[in-house]
């Protein structure tokens, strides 16, 4: 589990509990890992109070980070999907409106569907501003017509996905953490959609920006960089060449995105 945070002194005692008691009562291995990304007051020093009792609790602080800001949300998930030791790996805001009570389901379904990843869908429940709800109507518009994205609700950051998604992501640019759903079935893997809670925010400010000019055309200059970045991607993908057991010959295993390894009749488990 990766959450990024930044200044959420109020609400990431409440988090790191929910998160504890969701993937705890599953029975299996996790950990939770905090990006603190800049937080100007006791995020940090609140999280790292609550580690000593807790083995699977990590926080990760990002370097370089302009001052009284933060280095925004695709560079944090960059640093926590790296950080990361899952198999799986699941993200979630840190402002308590994902709710992680979801999480054990999406896990369920993930498994149910053999889905890559399963993206949460707030749109039925969803506990925003109506500033906010209009700009998701228009984002999803915009991603509709330039990349053919039908995802109900890209902006949801309640989601769970394969870690090999997760590195694939190029979060190294600024504003791509949005198109998280629609990059991964790009790159050949299944994205389901699961309705999830979505809660009011009770602490803490909110850091979305009400301004067209930021928020709208910045969102409309992404969509093109996308779409471009799609339509020079090639498929690239590598031919292991091992010696067959029986008589020497070849044995071939071909690896691609969203697919499992795959070897030619002719090799054996050895190849």
């Amino acid at each position: 589990m990766v959450a990024p945070a930044h200044n959420e002194e109020e609400n990431v005692a409440s988090l790191v509990e929910e998160v504890g008691s969701a993937l705890g009562s599953l029975g299996l291995g996790f950990e939770f890992v905090i990006v603190d990304d800049g937080s100007t007051d006791a995020t940090r020093a609140r999280v790292q109070a609550l580690m000593p009792d807790r083995p699977w609790l990590r926080c990760i602080a990002m370097a370089d980070t302009p001052p009284g800001s933060g280095n925004g949300q695709s560079a944090a998930f960059h640093a926590g999907f790296r950080a990361a030791r899952g198999r799986l790996i699941a993200v979630l805001d840190a402002d308590l409106q994902n709710d992680p009570a979801d999480l054990p389901a999406m896990l369920e379904l993930m498994d149910r569907e053999k889905a890559d990843m399963v993206q949460g869908d707030r749109s039925h429940a969803r506990q925003d501003a109506a500033i906010r709800k209009w700009g998701s109507v228009v984002g999803r518009k915009f991603r509709l017509w330039l990349l053919g994205d039908r995802i109900r609700d890209t902006g949801c950051s309640l989601r769970v996905m394969r870690r090999e998604i997760a590195l694939a992501l190029p979060l190294e640019f600024k504003g791509l953490h949005r198109f998280i759903p629609v990059t991964a079935a790009s790159l050949g893997y299944k994205v389901v959609e699961m309705p999830v809670r979505h809660r009011p925010r009770l602490a803490g400010r909110t850091k979305y920006g009400m301004g067209v000019a930021k928020r709208a055309i910045p969102g409309l200059i992404d969509c093109l960089a996308v779409r471009w970045m799609r339509s020079r991607r090639r498929s690239v993908a590598g031919v292991e060449i091992s010696c067959g057991p029986a008589l020497g010959g070849p044995a071939l295993r071909a690896v691609s995105p969203g697919s499992e390894s795959r070897t030619t009749p002719d090799s054996s488990e050895h190849a």
